[in-house]
């Protein structure tokens, strides 16, 4: 493992602490931030200086994301609201649509890779499943019959159209066959088996779930279809939704209930509540014995530089951010050797987000709590920049 402590590129522009930061796919090095100024601020690497400011509020926002295909059009949650913009409309910064659908504070906002709904998650507990063509409420997936705590994270699964997951400061990540508003996964790393795959002695904060990542579209050929979970308790989840899909199926084919067919792809059981992690699956937990975080993680994101999908980035309270090379050791089960972690970039700030860029150098952004945004060499050339610092 390498440790650095790095001298990032201070990007400029945002007035209060930087919230949440996306990077373009479509133009490598371009870059857009929010923050507590209610602003979003646009950057381009080969500049020195914040090239757009767009003054949307006066309430601090809290998500960004682009329209899937489309990065032209841009959504930010701000309190209660989703509003959509068209980056190009320069004279004026009004909105092209507005949804005030949700009743509690906005924590994260996804789009899914058809862009035809849009979800957003709240501090009530519930995901507002929104259609973004038809501009309507699509769907309310219910707090209680899901989440009993805040919701803090969302993401469509890209190679399931009608399926969401979840997490929530109750420690649960959910998945949803959204179409039906209905749970039909549970896990709850609150129980103490759910941490029997990892060593949970450094941090005596709750299991909260604090984000989730899935890979993209164009990295389902290059990854396993996962899902990355950033926990309160200082551990990072790398888990197998097909995996436990599968033990879901495996259950029903067992216990055919009577007048009925027990395909998970035509009907949506009761929700299976994980107790154990056992029968074979996959799930591997990144912890401080193998030299990950000391306390929460607070956001985790695939790589997007060099062989995308390849390197998971986890950011958290301990004023770190960690480069793992999980793709190594997930196959082979649970590994104990500290090397496993590639790069670990001491901070001097806790992470409030971080996203990564396309590009061969400068493909690490930071928010962290201060105003200024912090972007970090991490790659280059197809090497680890602090492994070129050390020649």
């Amino acid at each position: 493992m390498t440790t650095t402590e790095t001298n990032p590129r201070k990007l400029r522009g945002h007035k209060a602490t930087a919230t949440c930061c996306i990077a373009s796919r479509n133009r490598p090095g371009f870059v857009a931030t929010s923050a507590e100024d209610g602003c979003i601020c646009w950057f381009d690497m080969r500049c020195k200086d914040v090239q757009l400011v767009m003054e949307i509020g006066k309430e601090p926002i809290s998500s960004l994301c682009f329209k899937s295909g489309n990065e032209d059009i841009i959504y930010a949650s701000s309190g209660m609201e989703v509003q959509c913009f068209d980056v190009h409309m320069a004279t004026s910064w009004k909105p092209l649509q507005s949804y005030s659908y949700n009743k509690e504070e906005i924590n994260q906002i996804s789009c899914n890779s058809k862009s035809s709904f849009l979800a957003a998650a709240d501090d009530g507990g519930d995901v507002k499943i929104i259609d973004i063509h038809q501009h309507h409420l699509y769907k309310t997936l219910r707090a209680g019959a899901g989440h009993t705590s805040i919701c803090s994270s969302v993401q469509f699964l890209p190679w399931r159209p009608w399926e969401v997951i979840t997490g929530g400061l109750d420690s649960k990540l959910i998945m949803w066959n959204f179409s039906k508003g209905r749970p039909y996964k549970i896990m709850d790393f609150g129980l103490p088996d759910m941490n029997s795959g990892g060593n949970t002695g450094q941090s005596f904060n709750p299991a909260f779930v604090h984000m989730l990542a899935v890979p993209e579209v164009d990295m389902l050929d290059k990854v396993d279809k996962i899902c990355v979970v950033a926990r309160g308790d200082g551990v990072v989840d790398v888990i197998n939704i097909e995996s436990e899909l599968a033990s879901i199926r495996s259950k029903t084919s067992t216990k055919p209930r009577r007048g009925s067919q027990s395909r998970l792809k035509d009907s949506c059981p009761t929700a299976d509540i994980e107790t154990s992690d056992q029968n074979g699956r996959k799930r591997l937990c990144l912890d401080y014995s193998l030299g990950g975080h000391t306390a929460a993680v607070s956001c985790v994101a695939f790589s997007l530089f060099g062989e995308i999908g390849k390197f998971i980035i986890s950011g958290g309270n301990d004023k770190s951010v960690k480069v793992w090379d999980w793709s190594k050791y997930y196959e082979a089960g649970q590994s104990n050797d500290n090397n496993d972690i590639h790069l670990n970039i001491s901070l001097s700030k806790k992470v409030n987000w971080l996203c990564t860029t396309p590009t061969e150098s400068e493909n690490l952004v930071v928010c962290d709590t201060t105003k200024v945004v912090k972007h970090n060499p991490v790659w280059y050339n197809g090497r680890f920049f602090a492994g070129l610092l050390r020649r």
